[in-house]
């Protein structure tokens, strides 16, 4: 077993938590923004024997401080990665975790040696037809200070998917994610920080894909939202270097309720990367 090193990073106005374990080419977990760097749990020990492995929650999340204000992710990213003496690394994000590590791949190539985007939209996509089921009612609920009722529906909105019940997802990986979800929840993380953000990159990934120049591993859950598939499918076929997988039986977080298999399909990607 790995040793896991763990330590906050003082960004002046908040701090970061993050754990670093094993040795090797750095590979960094970005996680998604209903869950925090815990959800990497049941992957974290595989790929510390491969790789050194950095996890960290954002701010707003987990361990890490409270948004105060608007925030750039990828400039937190960037910010984390230098202190850690980081030249370049593989990026895995996952959902908003994704598209924080392809926004800091255009921005800055040199850092960014493989992208691996796990139920992510490029920013700048634009979403067409009807919205996620729940979503109006647990932006409702969070502003009314509900945070029960936004926790759970959010759950329902990501875990749970469109095309599944609460009682149709393993019992202990959502009761897990409800607890992983509530301190973003009830600190109002998204409309603190994210709503509008700060610095958001300009032009966004959507309009400059094919600059992408590392290689790409694009991930979707079969169950996941239609706009998320359809992200997939345009970031596949626009990015240079990318490849696709659709994951049967799972929905945006692939990884999360699938870890032994994306582990295998991980390192198979890793493994052709010079």
């Amino acid at each position: 077993m790995s040793k896991t090193t763990k330590g906050y990073f003082d960004l002046g106005d908040g701090q970061i938590y993050y754990e670093t374990a094993g040795k090797g080419t750095p590979l960094v977990l970005s996680h998604a923004a209903f869950l925090d760097g815990r959800m990497f749990d049941t992957i974290w020990e595989p790929l510390a024997e491969q790789f050194r492995v950095i996890r960290y929650d954002m701010r707003g999340f987990g361990k890490s401080s409270p948004a105060t204000g608007p925030l750039c992710r990828r400039n937190d990213l960037d910010r984390l990665l230098t202190h850690l003496d980081v030249n370049q690394a593989h990026l895995v994000g996952c959902s908003n975790g994704g598209q924080i590590s392809l926004d800091l791949a255009l921005e800055q190539p040199q850092r960014v040696k493989s992208l691996t985007l796990v139920g992510s939209t490029p920013s700048g996509f634009a979403l067409h037809g009807e919205p996620p089921r729940y979503l109006m009612e647990m932006f409702a609920a969070a502003q009314s200070g509900d945070f029960n009722l936004a926790n759970e529906l959010q759950i329902r909105i990501w875990l749970d998917g469109q095309h599944r019940e609460p009682d149709q997802v393993d019992p202990v990986l959502r009761k897990f994610a409800l607890e992983m979800n509530r301190i973003p929840v009830t600190q109002n993380t998204f409309f603190i920080s994210d709503m509008q953000p700060a610095d958001p990159l300009d032009p966004p990934a959507i309009a400059r894909l094919e600059s992408v120049a590392c290689p790409a591993w694009i991930v979707a859950g079969a169950l996941d939202h239609s706009e998320v598939l359809r992200a997939a499918d345009e970031m596949a076929n626009r990015i240079p270097k990318a490849r696709k997988t659709i994951i049967e039986s799972t929905g945006h977080v692939p990884s999360y309720e699938q870890p032994e298999r994306f582990v295998e399909m991980l390192m198979n990607f890793l493994g052709g990367i010079n």
